[in-house]
């Protein structure tokens, strides 16, 4: 065996001794790994967004098709990214996640959840008819500040078992998007992303997606991706299945917190009279 044969033999083992010295909590687990599939899915999106259809506007050479194509591959992955964010979680409590597991699902949220729709925004913003590149961005940078405090209030705060405050980052980031593929004017369009950053740092309780929850969320996941699969391959009907699917995305986001509300005031007001009641008594 030579000199370097021994050098390597020792770098190696010695790399070995190192990874086994790491501690359990650090090593990845699966969960972790799905977390990551998410930030990958959020990075493309990114990628598709700005290589298939920013690109080629700014060129002179933008096809149609080709840009749709483009833009449905991209909402396609913030969609698969919610996928792999529904299932990080549901592993995690099956199995076990690392002491990353926390940080990572954060990390990853504000890469598929914040960054994509937001820039999402900011190209329809620049390629639109309608549509004003700089209220366009301002409106973005609400999107990304609204998910990164809310990610950062729910590292930091504890509520009851179930529910989340504010409205989720991944709905939020397919409402978002959604509210872009209808293609309404400008103005309302704006105001209506605007009230979805808001709806994210709100403290409008949500479900959490468990159980037949889960798979009612997954169901309309996939649903989701066959209406854009349809719009892309100009199958006949499939640009007004695309709409009605956006559409019922929005109904969702401005109807969820009107039931929270009430029964949110409901339980305050029967709270209200069994004191009453007690006192009473």
């Amino acid at each position: 065996m030579t000199d370097s044969d021994t050098a390597q033999s020792t770098w190696v083992s010695e790399l070995q001794d190192e990874v086994d010295d790491l501690p359990l909590s650090t090593r990845l687990s699966i969960a972790d790994a799905l977390t990551l599939g998410n930030a990958i899915c959020g990075f493309m999106a990114v990628y598709f967004t700005t290589t298939g259809v920013l690109v080629p506007h700014l060129m002179g050479t933008s096809d149609g098709g080709m840009s749709k194509h483009s833009a449905a591959t991209a909402v396609t992955l913030m969609l698969l990214a919610s996928v792999f964010d529904l299932f990080d979680g549901l592993v995690a409590r099956k199995l076990r996640s690392s002491a990353m597991g926390a940080e990572l699902d954060n990390l990853s949220d504000l890469i598929s959840f914040g960054l994509a729709p937001a820039y999402f925004v900011v190209v329809w913003g620049l390629v639109a008819d309608d549509a004003h590149g700089k209220v366009s961005a301002v409106a973005a940078v609400l999107v990304v500040l609204a998910v990164v405090l809310r990610l950062a209030r729910f590292s930091c705060t504890t509520l009851r078992d179930g529910v989340f405050q504010g409205m989720p980052s991944p709905f939020g980031a397919m409402t978002v998007v959604s509210v872009v593929l209808l293609e309404l004017p400008f103005v309302p369009t704006i105001a209506a992303i605007v009230g979805v950053a808001w709806l994210m740092v709100s403290r409008v309780e949500y479900p959490k997606p468990r159980g037949r929850l889960a798979v009612v969320t997954l169901a309309w996941i996939l649903v989701s991706m066959g209406c854009l699969t349809a719009w892309t391959l100009d199958v006949p009907g499939g640009h007004q299945l695309l709409q009605t699917g956006a559409a019922l995305q929005c109904l969702a986001a401005a109807v969820i917190p009107c039931f929270a509300t009430t029964r949110r005031v409901n339980t305050m007001r029967a709270n209200r009279r069994e004191a009453r009641a007690e006192v009473i008594r």
